[in-house]
């Protein structure tokens, strides 16, 4: 009887281990990067950036050196987008680009 009941419990031990199969999906953030690169003494509190005449925000400068850490990037989605840059009222750049998953985006400031 006791061997019974060790047979029946190891059984419902390893029945009960079992939790089927579990499934994940990931893949890379449909979303890329912009940064804005130039003379950043020239470029003081930054430069305006309208993309594709919807969205605005202020972005720094940073200058392009190896030496330097990552400055800041600005996450848009992936696609086709018109940029326009501008400081003080002035457009600088303005140009259409194309970006991919997780593709960053060096802007290059006169």
């Amino acid at each position: 009887m006791k061997k019974i009941l060790l047979v029946f419990a190891m059984g419902i031990l390893l029945l009960g281990g079992c939790r089927g199969l579990k499934t994940a999906s990931s893949g890379l953030e449909n979303e890329a990067y912009l940064e804005f690169l130039g003379d950043s003494g020239f470029y003081k509190g930054g430069v305006n950036v309208t993309i594709d005449d919807k969205t605005s925000f202020t972005a720094e400068v940073y200058k392009d050196k190896r030496t330097r850490t990552k400055g800041q990037v600005y996450a848009i989605s992936t696609g086709t987008h018109t940029i326009s840059v501008a400081y003080n009222g002035k457009i600088i750049v303005k140009k259409q680009i194309f970006v991919s998953a997780q593709e960053s985006k060096k802007i290059t400031l006169p």
